[in-house]
């Protein structure tokens, strides 16, 4: 008598978590884009030369910040924050100067073997990154000593006390002490030493930044899940994943690398969009009672233009993961080992969610294919209502 009950039992559970691993109400404030930043900055050695013609130790820096929370976290008014339009913008900018070097130069900090450099600050810019404005500030950090030292470069900026944004990194490239490399700047590791670093240490963690952004991007999360509710066999999940891994790969390497150039203002809706076509297929799908169960062999429309379409979508994602990674540099090895790593991170993280919910989902059809036809249908749903809703707020 006891074996039904934990037959219902795990039957529940199982709904239960793949409800919510499929609902959109698994804090899209905390997990979407918007509600993190990346700075960017350029570190090298500065132009200026020493008392007898040769090198100095000064290091020159630009640093790209969102221009809105820059204002936002040097605590200004609000006609500062909310200016738009370049013109308006660098206004504010001149007008609070100060302000914005103390923020920065409190939180942006270089050493050298172990003393403060000096920062100040040369030029003021906005430029475009994405769809956003972003304060483009060009520092000269005057650093005592020979040149023959190590470097020191710290970032704090935008951390999670201040509440107005989450899980800040600072991406950089650097050219300092004879050493190049890219480097990823958190809370939990704020530093990079020159001298010390080594390639290893970039890969690891670009790759950590790409399977991040995968799993904390909501809506390549549910594009992914959206993917798996529609896959009916293994061999339709190995052949969909192949076709979005491939597709995204190409467009994400091209476009980091400059070579492809597409408006955020128009990958974001159209990756948006892309999401609420492959649920509303499987949505129409459970609707008609041919949801994938793992047991049919019907061939239907869509199996036969599911890669297609698939493929096409993930050239559109791939532009989106270039987007997110922002670097805007010149070709070189390093920056090349930094973005293969960061797409070997993303792909790592799809495969976990695929291994996890994939026997999931077959589990639920086949021991209680009426639930699953519910669950399923309920979080497709809510999956279509989300990315209809987004289309509507990125094209706005």
């Amino acid at each position: 008598m006891r074996l039904p009950s934990l037959r219902i039992g795990r039957t529940v559970a199982l709904a239960g978590l793949l409800a919510v691993l499929s609902s959109p109400a698994v804090g899209p404030a905390a997990w979407a884009h918007d509600a993190t930043s990346d700075v960017y900055a350029e570190v090298a050695p500065a132009a200026s030369t020493g008392a007898q013609g040769g090198p100095t130790a000064d290091v020159a820096a630009v640093l790209d910040l969102e221009y809105d929370l820059l204002m936002k976290s040097a605590w200004l008014r609000a006609e500062a924050y909310e200016a738009t339009g370049r013109a308006d913008q660098l206004a504010q900018l001149d007008e609070h100067d100060r302000a914005v070097d103390d923020y920065v130069t409190g939180r942006f900090v270089v050493t050298y073997d172990g003393e403060p450099c000096t920062p100040s600050l040369d030029a003021v810019d906005v430029v475009e990154r994405g769809d956003r404005p972003y304060a483009s500030l060009t520092y000269t950090f005057v650093c005592d000593g020979e040149p023959e030292g190590v470097h020191e470069v710290s970032s704090n900026i935008f951390p999670d006390a201040e509440s107005f944004v989450h899980s800040t990194e600072t991406i950089i490239r650097y050219s300092l002490d004879e050493e190049e490399g890219s480097a990823v700047l958190t809370a939990a590791s704020p530093t990079l030493t020159t001298g010390e670093y080594r390639l290893i240490k970039q890969v690891g963690e670009f790759f950590v930044l790409g399977g991040e952004h995968l799993l904390f991007g909501l809506d390549h999360v549910l594009f992914l899940l959206a993917l798996l509710i529609g896959a009916r066999r293994l061999r339709d999940v190995v052949w969909t994943a192949t076709a979005f891994t491939v597709a995204h790969s190409v467009t994400f390497l091209l476009a980091a690398l400059g070579v492809v150039s597409v408006p955020a203002i128009v990958v974001e809706p159209v990756i948006a969009a892309s999401i609420a076509v492959v649920a509303a297929v499987d949505l129409y799908l459970i609707w008609r009672g041919r949801a994938p169960a793992g047991t049919r062999d019907e061939v239907t429309g869509w199996d036969r233009w599911r890669l297609p379409v698939v493929f096409v979508f993930g050239l559109v994602h791939g532009v989106g993961f270039a987007g997110a990674l922002g670097i805007e540099a010149a070709w070189s090895w390093t920056l090349l080992w930094s973005l293969l790593s960061f797409n070997v991170g993303i792909e790592a993280v799809q495969l976990a969610i695929i291994a996890v919910v994939f026997p999931l989902l077959v589990l639920l059809r086949v021991r209680a294919p009426r639930a699953a036809r519910w669950v399923l249908g309920t979080a497709t749903a809510g999956i279509v209502a989300v990315a209809l809703y987004w289309v509507v707020e990125r094209l706005a």
